[in-house]
């Protein structure tokens, strides 16, 4: 059973102990708050992300998300090509007056068009004035703190990884074309071919020739002699010939 008066005992001895230390003063404005990195204060709009698919302000409990919009066509990219047709922004504008900073509109957009920014000095004295257009929200985008380091550990991204591998097949291909150009051209070793052609020299082949006996025979031939170069003709070369001497040996 706890002891009466013993809860008034304990609040006392806290203020006596804050009591006998020394107080700390924020020096605001001088000196800015340290706030932590998912701190919300106002949304950053990143306008070329945007798509108007109109997610947010649907999606917004206050309705407090206005968007405006036109359509408009753009040409085929190839000859033959069909035209499409692109939704074009026109208007983007938030109302910090109804805004409760839930962040549903940041967390349904798909594309990554809306941030959380630490920034939250924009106090006006006409309400209607807190209702910022696009121009105001994107100042604000580039005050949105870099996204925490990844785990090491972690897989890297696929859309970095993409990325990467296009650069570095790029950056191959420029030094393989740097170093194509710096090579000096290599002469081609000559090839001397021999081309058939006509003519009279010393070659193996059948012809006319004086036969070997002890008489005089005479033959009549002719052949296709074979070596460095394909020729023909008639000269001394050796051969077959056929005669008849009075000895009746064959030459």
């Amino acid at each position: 059973m706890p002891i009466p008066g013993s809860g008034l005992a304990k609040g006392l001895a806290v203020t006596l102990r804050t009591m006998t230390k020394r107080s700390h003063t924020a020096q605001y404005p001088e000196v800015q708050p340290q706030l932590p990195p998912r701190s919300r204060g106002v949304i950053g709009l990143f306008e070329e992300n945007c798509t108007v698919c109109m997610l947010c302000a649907r999606e917004c409990p206050d309705w407090c998300i206005y968007i405006d919009s036109h359509k408009e066509t753009v040409p085929a990219a190839t000859p033959g090509g069909r035209e499409r047709s692109r939704n074009v922004l026109d208007r983007f504008a938030i109302d910090f007056s109804l805004c409760m900073y839930c962040g549903i509109c940041i967390e349904v957009c798909p594309f990554d068009a809306l941030f959380w920014s630490p920034e939250f000095e924009y106090a006006e004295t006409d309400i209607h004035e807190l209702t910022h257009e696009r121009d105001k929200l994107r100042e604000w985008m580039w005050t949105v703190p870099a996204p925490p380091a990844l785990d090491p550990a972690a897989e890297e991204p696929k859309e970095i990884a993409a990325a990467r591998k296009a650069v570095e097949k790029a950056e191959a291909a420029a030094a393989a074309a740097a170093a194509a150009e710096a090579e000096p051209p290599t002469a081609a070793p000559a090839t001397e071919t021999a081309a058939p052609g006509t003519g009279s020299g010393p070659a193996p082949g059948r012809g006319t020739a004086s036969g070997t006996g002890t008489g005089t025979g005479t033959g009549t031939g002719t052949g296709t002699g074979t070596g460095p170069a394909a020729e023909s003709g008639s000269g001394d070369a050796p051969g077959k010939g056929t005669g008849t001497d009075p000895a009746g040996g064959t030459a």
